[in-house]
């Protein structure tokens, strides 16, 4: 493959390892806040556990996904200093909003609310977990603002070579922004409900002693996994008029990559809305319905890739829609051996990083809710084989 080919590869990859982080991240969140709002208006200890345990899966996640953001962070600079320059000014500004929002807010309230057991005032603790939702979904809104722009470079006009901003309100109400946000965040909600569902359908399946625990959690999880991908389907068609006019006509690539994440999609969200939400009070009963949920829990994020590389192939072979080229914005000076250098490396960290994810989290799940939870203290007791 030429430079062009490899660096397109390197970021598709790293962008599709990076995105499995970001959809679970997206999901949790508020499934986490409902949690602690229960536990705090009810008092009930179970809410408790289950904001603690779910809370935990969520941390682990997210401490992960940082990582892998920094690498695209990377890229931009060592792949596509061409983007940089010709639209630098516009495209840069909503990415800036994201680093600020995900590294300064995000962060600062998941560690108030991590660090805040026991210490913090319980509904000064509560609000941190809905400011730190509130700011994991202002961070997406403002890469989904630059990905539209780069669909539909709306508010900029192009002056002494370069694109200006212009209007910044044009830039927020993107036509290709205004249904594509939504289908992220129900692709979201889709990921994060089915994880939920199929953790505890695996530990209903084992017969787990933790049977009141994970039912409420199986059926949460489906009712969420049902909103999810219902708002997925609707913003998912919604969305044509704005993103999809003109970009498919003779791409295979991204044909193909819608066909599978509308086919699939389709599928899995009759399933969910008309067979299993149907039968939620009864499903952590159903000794067969726990088999197809552990399956279906990966779909969310096989369809959520598929569909990011349907919006992504369909613009080529433009990075900025019939504004700038691919390969205009591109960096100069590359060669096979340098972009192939950095695509190991890249790759073999975010490869390793989903790894860790998937063991660490695959862990908690199988130790339950018994063993050493978020926020507990030194003097909370502790899972009999867990102590030392």
């Amino acid at each position: 493959m030429d430079v062009l080919e490899l660096a397109r590869t390197q970021f598709a990859v790293t962008g599709s390892l990076h995105f499995l982080f970001v959809v679970l991240t997206l999901g949790l969140a508020p499934l986490v806040a409902i949690m602690h709002t229960r536990w705090v208006l009810s008092g009930d200890p179970a809410h408790e556990r289950m904001t603690r345990f779910w809370g935990q899966i969520y941390v682990i996640n997210y401490a992960l996904g940082i990582v892998t953001g920094l690498v695209m962070e990377f890229q931009f600079g060592l792949s596509w200093s061409g983007l940089s320059h010709y639209a630098g000014d516009v495209f840069g500004a909503p990415l800036a909003m994201e680093t600020l929002v995900a590294f300064f807010l995000e962060s600062t309230f998941l560690g108030l609310w991590i660090f805040g057991w026991g210490r913090l005032p319980k509904r000064a603790h509560l609000a941190c977990i809905w400011l730190v939702t509130l700011t994991a979904y202002a961070s997406a809104f403002f890469i989904m603002v630059a990905n539209s722009y780069l669909q539909n470079p709306a508010g900029s006009v192009l002056r002494n070579g370069r694109m200006e901003l212009v209007d910044f309100g044009a830039l927020l109400t993107n036509k290709a922004l205004l249904f594509s946000f939504p289908h992220v965040i129900g692709a979201g909600l889709f990921a994060g409900g089915m994880v939920m569902a199929g953790a505890s359908a695996y530990k209903l399946r084992r017969r787990t002693a933790e049977l009141e625990f994970f039912s409420s959690s199986l059926r949460m999880g489906v009712g969420v996994a049902g909103l999810g991908i219902f708002v997925t389907m609707m913003s998912g068609y919604l969305q044509f008029a704005g993103v999809q006019e003109g970009k498919f006509s003779g791409n295979t690539g991204a044909a193909l990559s819608l066909a599978i994440m509308m086919e699939i999609g389709q599928l899995v969200g009759l399933f969910v809305l008309l067979v299993m939400l149907p039968l939620l009070r009864s499903l952590p009963r159903r000794r067969w319905a726990h088999v197809i949920l552990i399956g279906m829990t990966p779909l969310p994020f096989l369809l959520s890739i598929a569909g990011w590389g349907a919006r992504e192939i369909g613009r080529q072979p433009w990075m900025i829609w019939e504004r700038l080229s691919v390969a205009d914005a591109l960096s100069p000076g590359l060669t096979p051996g340098m972009i192939t250098a950095s695509c190991v490396g890249f790759v073999a960290v975010l490869g390793l990083l989903a790894v860790v994810d998937y063991v660490l989290i695959a862990k908690a799940i199988k130790r339950g809710p018994s063993g050493p939870a978020l926020g507990a203290t030194v003097d909370e007791p502790r899972s009999p084989a867990l102590s030392y």
